[in-house]
């Protein structure tokens, strides 16, 4: 199976040629790399979050296996979707979905299906591959899209990704995507934002949920972002850091309504 772009030529170039010159500009050039077990990236247009998604991806290793945790947008297909074997393609190229680590991840992951359905019109994940296949160019990836569950299941879902990674033998980096609050005063976001992201730093998947749903933080990938966490602890993780913030008012200079972004680290 072969999944297309869904947004190329929207959110980042559809033409090899100026996505190279757009990457080249966004991920700052560091000779100092960290090996993590998993970040959070933000998914908007490149031209909005690109350059907080760029300083992260500068600071880390990436294994040669990659898993992509998104949330679902648009309610399509399984809660727990898995793309299936094949590839996925964009403007740099096939990037290889890596067969035997989706073996493990059906086996070891509860409520995971295999499901192309959720994947072909979802952002979330399409904006990540380009930075991985920029940098490594032999990087294959798993993908998983997920609806809303409760804590019980996203720490079960986490727990099983921390044992297919365990069974599959090899580093793998779990990037979860998402954006944080939206369509808010820049003030307001911030605040917010800072509310969702001191539970992130202090690695508290139940907490990030609970913060969230209390006051109203639209971090739309809050799902993945609990289900990377219980992942990376069962995986011995012992500390994380906020490589990037900003909003979309850094950029248009409306400050009215704006969207927040994050980067973090963990290891």
């Amino acid at each position: 199976m072969q999944r297309q772009p869904a947004v190329a030529g929207q959110f980042y170039p559809g033409n090899e040629r100026q996505l190279r010159a757009d990457l080249s500009l966004l991920i700052p050039e560091n000779s100092v790399k960290t090996r993590v077990k998993g970040i959070i990236s933000p998914h908007a247009g490149y031209v909005y979050s690109g350059s907080i998604a760029g300083k992260l991806f500068s600071r880390i290793e990436i294994p040669a296996t990659v898993l992509i945790l998104g949330p679902n947008h648009h309610g399509s297909g399984a809660p727990a979707a898995l793309y299936p074997d094949g590839d996925w393609l964009t403007p740099l190229g096939p990037l290889a979905i890596n067969t035997r680590f989706n073996t493990l991840l059906l086996q070891h992951v509860p409520y995971l299906q295999s499901d192309s359905v959720a994947h072909q019109r979802e952002h979330s994940l399409e904006v990540q591959t380009p930075f991985l296949q920029y940098l490594r160019p032999d990087v294959s990836i798993s993908a998983i899209c997920l609806g809303r569950g409760d804590f019980e299941a996203l720490q079960q879902i986490g727990r099983g990704i921390a044992a297919a990674i365990q069974d599959y033998g090899e580093d793998v980096l779990i990037v979860a995507s998402s954006d944080m609050t939206h369509y808010e005063s820049a003030e307001s976001a911030r605040v917010k934002d800072e509310a969702a992201l001191g539970r992130v730093l202090a690695l508290d998947a139940a907490g990030l949920l609970d913060t969230c749903r209390s006051r109203n933080i639209t971090m739309c990938g809050v799902v993945p972002a609990a289900v990377m966490i219980e992942a990376v602890l069962a995986l011995g993780a012992s500390g994380a850091e906020l490589v990037a913030y900003g909003n979309s008012g850094d950029v248009t200079g409306d400050n009215r309504q704006v969207v927040g972004y994050a980067s973090v680290l963990v290891y």
